[in-house]
């Protein structure tokens, strides 16, 4: 970028999915404002990896140029437990249409002081956004907003077998036909994506938002690039530095380069990006910058601090030659791959238009359930959610792939059962390790993943999840490296466990001494969701917050931060559809003060 064209009104460091919402509405109603996207990541627009729901596999490993991989300090965790969080531009999850509880976001407002942000306020934005082809009329979702809501066009009938059992299995429970709107709770469904029904692509922000304003020569996006510092003179965020991403750029030179904007500055880099890109300006605690021999412009100790995650469990099952199921197309079988490569060419159905997760339910314990949880997480419960009866628990349900247990053998079908936690009990933090490269690993603590509430928690649903996995009709057996240390003679020891019992056998029965196994289990293979949240909080400045009810960070004029890491705490739901609304309520707060209508 040349010194003439490097001054705008709004520059927004970083270009994930709020910055792509908020920017591409400013740009749609008023085209002569000067905008410009520093984005890590490669431009993404018409790739197949990227419109492809099924293709998340390929981005959802090392090795790319698309996903960041953030590993936990070792010494704070278990030792020889694995604790890596990716940050990847299409995680399989990250197609997911999943709300939160309305609850949650009036807590937001109510609890912390938030103005402008409760359920209310949030729900005409949510409609917003998309265009919710399931049911145009339904009260609560949109019709004609830029991201399209659908089933998908996944043909595997797993998700239809966890629904089948559930209708039988679990007679406490009963079955809808929209699982997001807010308030209903405890109920099973197919489960919706963002998805285009009719052309089985993934319906992601950068095309729906960024990419059909390219006539808009005012709208800029640097891609490739990562953003080293937010410059700041008289208290007031002026400009943003920025290098090459050598991920993405290698051959680029290492020189930075410097944009000024006129009147305002996003950073929207995530909930690890955003913290980063704030400690490396100098805005933060004494003793983070005082490692790294930063000046510290603003002392706001919550930067970085909060991280929250969703944590899961996948059980893992082999399933029937006869099922169908992803774990060709995740293991990269040529053939696989190229047959569901013409389906989605010719009428975008198949495999490629789905992400293998086709039903769930979000969860919540009856009375007679939380008596065999544990007594610590029932603490929880009284704490968080007896008085909500909109929040769930979990988000559980089935995946028709061997996700984080990729097959060993060749051919060889899978499939899961997960328990996604909604509110975990812990909280982490992530901190820069340099003054300088923004590409630098950075200090990543998850927090207490261990605490006793939590863990009695996963105990119950890996029981839960053998249950339903046995009852159903794909089921062959349990994935031999999944199956926990029980002692000899245990009855939780499934004999003979190659093909599906009858809907109405005895549940498995379990000692304390299987419970110890079960432990060992979920904390050999639980993980992090990769929906952090809460770095950057939306809180009073005096409990530690970073940013204020619109998002203007403390201490700094013309500087806000709109991303998942303003979350006070966070939702008990897919994040992905929390990001929009972001992005979309901070569109309306930028275009409030500079006087721009029709956003």
């Amino acid at each position: 970028m040349s010194q003439a064209t490097a001054n705008f009104d709004i520059i927004f460091a970083g270009g994930g999915t709020a910055a792509c919402v908020a920017a591409g509405r400013l740009a749609a109603a008023d085209p002569s404002l000067r905008i410009l996207i520093v984005e890590a990541g490669p431009h993404t627009q018409e790739d197949p990896k990227h419109l492809q729901p099924g293709r998340y596999f390929e981005l959802s490993v090392p090795g790319g140029n698309t996903a960041n991989f953030r590993t936990a300090n070792p010494e704070k965790i278990s030792k020889g437990r694995p604790m890596v969080a990716s940050v990847s531009a299409v995680p399989w999850w990250r197609v997911q249409r999943e709300l939160a509880s309305a609850s949650e976001f009036d807590e937001w407002e109510s609890r912390f002081n938030n103005p402008g942000w409760c359920s209310k306020d949030l729900i005409p934005l949510l409609k917003k956004c998309e265009t919710y082809e399931i049911d145009p009329n339904a009260e609560t979702h949109g019709s004609s907003g830029p991201l399209h809501v659908s089933y998908g066009g996944s043909p595997s009938k797993i998700g239809q077998q966890f629904l089948d059992v559930a209708s039988q299995y679990d007679k406490a429970r009963t079955f809808t036909e929209d699982p997001n709107d807010l308030h209903t709770v405890n109920v099973y469904a197919r489960w919706p994506k963002f998805i285009d029904g009719k052309t089985g692509r993934r319906s992601d922000t950068a095309h729906g938002y960024i990419y059909g304003l390219q006539g808009n020569k005012n709208l800029q996006v640097v891609a490739g690039a990562l953003v080293k510092r937010i410059i700041i003179e008289n208290d007031r965020a002026v400009g943003v530095e920025y290098v090459p991403n050598t991920q993405v750029n290698p051959d680029a030179p290492s020189s930075s380069t410097i944009a000024y904007a006129k009147k305002q500055i996003v950073v929207s880099g995530g909930s690890w990006g955003s913290p980063a890109i704030l400690e490396r300006s100098g805005i933060g605690s004494a003793a983070v910058l005082g490692k790294f021999g930063i000046k510290q412009v603003v002392d706001l100790s919550g930067v970085g601090e909060r991280l929250q995650d969703h944590w899961c469990a996948i059980s893992t099952f082999l399933a029937s030659d006869e099922s169908v199921t992803m774990d060709g197309i995740a293991q990269g079988d040529p053939a696989e791959i190229e047959k569901w490569d013409k389906q989605w060419d010719k009428d975008g159905t198949g495999l490629m238009a789905g992400n293998a997760v086709d039903a769930g339910i979000k969860y919540r314990p009856t009375e007679t359930e939380l008596q065999a949880i544990g007594p610590h997480f029932r603490a929880k419960w009284d704490s968080l959610y007896a008085n909500a009866p909109d929040r769930s628990v979990t988000w559980f349900g089935p995946i028709s792939v061997g996700f984080h247990l990729l097959p060993t053998a060749p051919g060889q079908k899978y499939f899961g059962i997960g328990s996604f936690l909604s509110h975990p009990s812990f909280f982490g933090s992530t901190h820069i390790t340099s003054a300088d490269d923004p590409s630098a690993p950075c200090n990543f603590d998850p927090g207490d993943i261990d605490n006793e509430a939590d863990m009695e928690f996963f105990v119950y649903a890996y029981k839960l999840s053998r249950e339903f996995a046995r009852r159903m009709v794909c089921f062959r057996g349990e994935h031999p490296a999944q199956i926990p240390a029980f002692p000899e003679g245990s009855a939780a020891r499934l004999k003979d466990a190659t093909a599906p019992v009858p809907l109405d056998t005895p549940n498995v029965q379990y000692t304390a001494d299987d419970d110890k196994a079960i432990r060992e289990i979920v904390k050999k293979f639980s993980m992090i969701a990769s929906h952090t949240s809460g770095t950057c909080a939306m809180i009073p400045r005096a409990q530690r917050g970073v940013v204020d009810s619109r998002l203007n960070v403390y201490g700094v004029k013309g500087l806000k931060v709109a991303d998942l890491s303003i979350c006070p705490l966070i939702v008990g739901a897919n994040t992905y559809s929390t990001a929009v609304v972001i992005g979309e309520k901070a569109a309306v707060l930028i275009a409030e003060e500079l006087g721009i209508s029709g956003v």
